[in-house]
């Protein structure tokens, strides 16, 4: 495959990532109120949440080191780098299914600011599932020499 991703294009996306890590508790308390529903689960469950929670936001800050760390090496089109970018890709891709088919069910609070981060959010979503697929396809097609 003669289609180059541009390094700047990688590292944009991994410095997204790492926004939506260090924006995403200011998104569940002011914007969610996440923190009032869960103390309404069960103490257990209430752990599971805060644990899957964390998960998210550690995957997106790891995906974006990764990204701005090992740039040429995601582009590299080796096994690793096959297994890797087509985690990325599903997770991602996945995020904006799940967003696209559930989401607009439901109401975000209807301050401007979080209308606006509404849209620069879902915008961020999409640039990560549209480089980390393309990035996998370079390397599928790299790696498997199709």
């Amino acid at each position: 495959m003669n289609t180059t991703i541009p390094n700047w294009l990688i590292i944009l996306s991994g410095c997204g990532l790492i926004f939506t890590a260090l924006i995403y508790p200011y998104i569940r308390h002011h914007v969610f109120d996440w923190y009032n529903d869960v103390k309404q689960l069960k103490p257990l469950n209430q752990e599971i949440c805060k644990t899957y929670g964390r998960y998210i936001q550690g995957l997106n800050f790891s995906f974006g080191l990764i990204a701005i760390l090992f740039t040429n090496e995601l582009k590299e089109q080796s096994a690793l780098a096959v297994a890797l970018t087509g985690l990325i890709a599903a997770y991602w891709v996945g995020k904006v299914a799940t967003q696209i088919a559930y989401y607009p069910m439901y109401q975000i609070p209807q301050k401007k600011i979080f209308k606006i981060g509404s849209y620069g959010m879902n915008t961020l979503f999409v640039l990560f599932a549209v480089v980390n697929t393309f990035l996998f396809i370079h390397n599928i097609i790299g790696h498997y020499k199709l």
